[in-house]
């Protein structure tokens, strides 16, 4: 039996959120709508889910004293990462000084936070198909493992081109590029190096899969009547994606039965293996019946805001009850689609022209995140569109999205 307290009292349930972006606010409105008392933890002030919660605290995250000192201070019965920029070596310490329960695990956020600690467990620990890979330190080992090396007389090829660079530690698409020629490979390291989150980083070369499309698959670990860890599904998202950045999102994508089967074969290998409870990002790529892993959030993901117009239990309400312990569902409630709305400015305090437009578009919905400061290409809120039709959604999503004007006040 689940147990639940009162906000700000003696018997409160106290939950921490590191990251409180767009995300996190919808995790954090699911948690209080169950009486959980909310702690918002970013590195700047005002950041969304701060302007929702009982408790706003802007500290650095990366920095182990200062996450230590705060958890120390407040003590939360949960630790939840919202994001990857997080001194995870510490949170292991703490969750095993038996300070702090870290969801899912403090391990799953220290695999997960840079790319080739999840390459490498899928990969080489799991056995998973992924693309092929190689992980570089310098402009000069990219090429080599680009172009193939010799070794005492053994020539090892190369991943070739086209090919994918990332930043071993990013997040939404930061630092991504293609590179289809020896032409572009000096600029997709300096790409690499600007997007990363840490100086003369390290990257990950991938040979480029000639897939049909990528789905996320959200795969939610949560208690059952018995009290057992039961796996559960939602439907398929289909996304596109630009530089490696979410712009529009639909449930359900269309999959052939084996393709389906394989995928939730991989998901919950890849999320047994990470552990404890909670909702799960899995990407993959498609061709036919064939499925490739790609990356592993123990989160909820960008592209499943849709789930908010698609599903009786959106993504952000799976996640909040099963790291309670509490039971879920994956049911879909429609067919929908999501479009991003981009800041297009750059400026503090911006104001929304449009946005009755945009809910005149039959059946949307629209959500601003509030973000106390819009970039150019920063997302600053997104449109949902639920229809019978998939791909009349994804069209009203679009159209809503284009609908919404941020300017500067």
């Amino acid at each position: 039996m689940t147990t639940l307290g009162t906000p700000l009292s003696p018997s409160a349930t106290r939950v921490m959120l590191l990251g409180s972006g767009e995300l996190g606010k919808e995790v954090l409105i699911a948690l209080q709508r169950l009486g959980v008392e909310t702690i918002a933890v970013d590195r700047y002030d005002n950041a969304p889910g701060q302007q929702v919660a009982h408790h706003a605290r802007t500290i650095q995250m990366s920095d182990p004293a200062a996450l230590r000192a705060l958890i120390e201070a407040e003590k939360p019965m949960l630790v939840v990462p919202e994001i990857e920029a997080i001194a995870t070596a510490e949170l292991q310490k703490l969750e095993a000084e038996g300070l702090v329960r870290v969801i899912p695990t403090a391990r799953a956020a220290r695999l997960t936070m840079d790319r080739e600690g999840i390459r490498r467990l899928a990969a080489e620990t799991l056995r998973l198909p992924t693309s092929p890979y190689k992980f570089c330190d310098s402009l000069e080992e990219l090429q080599a493992a680009i172009d193939g090396s010799e070794e005492g007389g053994v020539r090892r090829p190369g991943i070739g081109y086209p090919c994918i660079v990332k930043p071993v530690m990013s997040s939404s698409g930061k630092g991504q590029s293609k590179i289809d020629s020896p032409a572009d490979v000096r600029k997709a390291w300096e790409v690499a190096m600007a997007g990363g989150r840490v100086s003369h980083g390290r990257i990950i070369v991938e040979g480029f899969i000639d897939f049909d499309y990528e789905i996320t698959l959200l795969t939610v670990r949560a208690m059952d009547a018995r009290g057992n860890v039961q796996t559960q599904f939602c439907e398929p998202i289909g996304h596109v994606q630009v530089s490696g950045d979410y712009v529009e999102s639909w449930q359900p994508h269309p999959m052939s039965p084996d393709a389906l089967e394989l995928a939730r074969n991989i998901a919950e290998e890849v999320t047994n293996d990470l552990g404890g409870l909670g909702l799960f990002g899995v990407e993959l790529f498609v061709k036919g019946d064939k499925v490739w892993f790609s990356e592993v959030s123990p989160r909820p993901h960008d592209t499943g805001m849709v789930t908010m117009i698609t599903q009786w239990q959106n993504e952000f309400e799976l996640h909040a009850r099963a790291i309670l312990g509490l039971p879920v569902s994956t049911a879909l409630k429609s067919p929908g689609a999501s479009a991003v709305i981009y800041g297009g400015t750059e400026a503090k305090g911006i104001v929304f022209d449009g946005v009755d437009e945009a809910l005149r578009v039959p059946n949307s919905e629209v959500r601003l995140f509030g973000k106390p400061e819009s970039f150019v290409k920063r997302r600053m809120g997104v449109a949902l569109v639920h229809d019978a039709d998939v791909e009349v959604a994804r069209r009203q999503a679009k159209l809503a999205a284009s609908k919404v004007k941020p300017r500067s006040a």
